[in-house]
């Protein structure tokens, strides 16, 4: 079974392909000519709202073939959820300035993360990571799935790996943050990771 990942982020593909990996019934491939279909918006509420309508948006530009789009992002407890469906434009949103470290989207995003934690303890930078997932074809979702893993917002990033917020996100039971793990142990953990698990073990029933 071949399913066509609506998005060009190589993190993301790379969980996708590890993913697929367990499963050698099915493939895992990105969706061809991805760049010069317009993106959708993304304004729904929800991680899942979202999935659901890249995957029917992108279905109907690749007939016949399963389509499988996410949605993912950080929840932080005392931000109220922020950055939450907002998670890739929450530096943008806020106006935070370009750090004095590589002008990155994701190295923006961490750096206006971690002012607007500025002031909160240890004790209350709790955050959990989502993702949701949907698969369709020619205009109907025929799956979804979801993964969550808690973690804390540390106050400075550790770690090379990962992308995103990873440098930023502790497990306290590992002492590590996302960023900080081997690739296969991140897939394991990580919310793309337990989505991608739970909505092959749907296809594989």
């Amino acid at each position: 079974m071949l399913l066509y990942a609506a998005t060009t982020n190589p993190g993301k593909l790379r969980d996708f392909a590890r993913a697929a990996a367990s499963a050698p019934s099915i493939r895992i491939e990105p969706l061809s000519g991805l760049a010069a279909i317009p993106a959708p918006p993304e304004d729904e509420p929800t991680f899942e709202a979202n999935a659901r309508f890249k995957a029917i948006y992108y279905s109907l530009r690749a007939p016949n073939l399963l389509v499988l789009a996410d949605d993912s992002g950080l929840e932080v407890v005392a931000l109220d959820g922020a950055p939450g469906v907002r998670s890739a434009r929450f530096a943008t949103d806020l106006a935070h300035p370009a750090p004095a470290e590589p002008d990155t989207p994701d190295n923006r995003n961490n750096a206006a993360l971690l002012a607007a934690l500025a002031d909160v303890p240890e004790a209350r930078r709790q955050a959990r990571y989502r993702c949701s997932l949907a698969l369709a074809r020619d205009g109907q979702v025929l799956f979804t799935a979801d993964g969550t893993v808690e973690g804390l917002i540390l106050t400075a990033p550790r770690g090379t790996g990962g992308f995103g917020y990873d440098p930023l996100f502790f497990l306290p039971h590992l002492g590590r943050t996302m960023s900080e793990l081997p690739p296969a142990d991140r897939l394991a953990l990580n919310h793309r990771g337990r989505a991608i698990e739970a909505l092959l073990c749907r296809l594989a029933s």
